[in-house]
């Protein structure tokens, strides 16, 4: 029977695009699944404020009356804006292993693209750069991340045969949490904050402490990330948004932010404990039960997610990440962490490489964008 290719036009379909990958890596002992209602959210229209300049297009794939594949297309006008170039953005992707399948999905994105004139499609890519992004080509029998796409290894074979090639790559590192942190970087950390008067802020409270910086914190993500690959400049009201849905539920231990001494934010570390076990347990379900085991997961654990790192450009050659660096590894030892997940990395991104020499660490994982000119 032929693929049929249904747009995504209701709530009722939309969930059943967002809870599709539950039944395709149903038990997979690597898969971590997102949070149904966080997808459902990015996903609509009325919850994203990226719809405002993003034009958005989401389909499934059905054959024999089931669902085999879905895929999300995203032609955002600030992209092509920056980067001058205009391309269509495919994300959300995932397909059983029929080439039929994948070529139905990823030819309907093209067919859209070359109606909006687009030049090329790439991903997988999200609204943003804080989105889930990259196809894994490497690493496939390692856990996955909450911060991260998880796929079949036959994900990128059926790309390649479609014609799509490597654009970009990132890399993740696992890094094992010293029994006593170095010396040295604690030292040179010290020095930095005597010889400029920087010092990293001591907050015991989320609310108290930490939000009223909120704003710094993206002021200074967005310069610090605005040269790497596809990134576009968020919104006021998208800042308004991730604030909300996300800084306001980590805890002091795990943000390091350094001020200056005007008591401005000029570089921060974001981190979380782990929640990939808690998500399998939970299948991306907060109720009745996976709450328990995202907070269970919180307060034991032995491995740290590290989410964000940012640094001001004016302060990128003064050392502040090493004052980062030295007050979170020393939170980690603390907490009794084993293991820190770096999350991805762009691969020629020395700088940050460079961050984990003084660490025992093996690159685990490898995962690519996508892209085929049309």
């Amino acid at each position: 029977m032929a693929v049929q290719i249904k747009e995504v036009l209701s709530r009722r379909d939309l969930k059943k695009f967002v809870k599709f990958p539950l039944s395709l890596y149903r038990n997979h002992p690597y898969y971590v699944p997102t949070l149904i209602q966080d997808d459902m959210n990015t996903l609509s229209a009325g919850k994203n404020p990226a719809f405002e300049f993003c034009e958005v297009k989401k389909w499934l794939a059905y054959k024999e009356g089931r669902i085999v594949g879905r895929i999300t297309a995203i032609l955002n006008g600030r992209h092509e804006e920056k980067w001058g170039k205009r391309q269509v953005r495919f994300g959300w992707i995932d397909f059983i292993d029929d080439e039929e399948v994948s070529k139905a999905l990823l030819t309907t994105v093209e067919e859209w693209a070359r109606q909006k004139k687009a030049e090329s499609v790439h991903g997988p890519l999200g609204f943003t750069d804080l989105d889930h992004e990259g196809m894994l080509v490497e690493g496939f029998e390692e856990l996955g991340t909450m911060a991260t796409i998880y796929n079949y290894p036959y994900y990128p074979q059926h790309l390649e045969r479609l014609g799509y090639r490597k654009d970009v790559d990132w890399v993740e590192f696992r890094i094992k949490v010293p029994e006593k942190f170095p010396e040295d970087v604690a030292y040179y950390a010290k020095m930095v904050e005597k010889k400029f008067g920087f010092r990293l802020l001591k907050a015991k409270s989320t609310k108290r402490d930490i939000l009223p910086y909120a704003y710094q914190i993206f002021d200074v993500l967005q310069m610090a990330y605005k040269d790497l690959y596809g990134v576009v400049e968020l919104s006021q009201k998208q800042v308004e948004a991730y604030i909300k849905q996300y800084l306001g539920y980590i805890t002091p231990e795990h943000i390091g932010i350094v001020l200056n001494n005007q008591n401005q934010v000029i570089g921060f570390g974001i981190t979380m404990p782990s929640l990939s076990r808690a998500l399998q347990k939970s299948r991306g379900r907060l109720f009745p039960f996976g709450i328990l085991h995202l907070l269970k997961a919180i307060k034991w654990n032995d491995v740290v997610d590290l989410y964000l790192i940012g640094v001001n450009p004016e302060y990128q050659s003064k050392g502040v990440a090493s004052i980062i660096l030295s007050n979170m590894g020393q939170q980690f030892i603390n907490k009794g962490y084993k293991y820190a997940e770096s999350n991805p990395q762009l691969e020629f991104n020395h700088k940050i490489h460079q961050q984990w020499k003084h660490f025992e660490k093996r690159q685990h994982r490898r995962r690519r964008c996508f892209i085929k000119e049309l």
